[in-house]
C-alpha cells in the first residue's frame, strides 16, 4: 500500500461525516474551473476574430465564356 493510499484510507471515514449524500454540489473547486474553461473559450473566440479580420480574401474573376466553340451541358464540346 503507497503513502497515498494509506492517507486516503485515514482520511475517508472523516469525510463521511461532513457532507450530505443527498445534497452534493460542486463546490469551489467547480466553479474555479468552470470560470477558467470560460474564460479560456472567451480568449480563443477573441483571438479568432483577430484572426479573422486578417485575412483579406480576393475571390478570383470568373473565366469569360468562349464564344468560338460551343460547349455541352457537361462541359464537353458539342459535335
Amino acid at each position: 500500500m503507497s503513502a497515498t493510499q494509506a492517507a486516503i484510507a485515514q482520511l475517508l471515514p472523516l469525510a463521511g461525516d461532513t457532507f450530505d449524500k443527498n445534497k452534493v454540489t460542486p463546490g469551489l473547486l467547480g466553479f474555479l474551473v468552470f470560470a477558467a474553461l470560460a474564460v479560456g473559450v472567451w480568449g480563443l473566440m477573441k483571438s479568432m476574430s483577430r484572426h479573422m479580420g486578417r485575412v483579406d480574401f480576393k475571390e478570383a474573376p470568373e473565366p469569360a465564356p468562349s464564344t468560338t466553340a460551343p460547349t455541352a451541358a457537361d462541359g464537353t464540346r458539342a459535335p
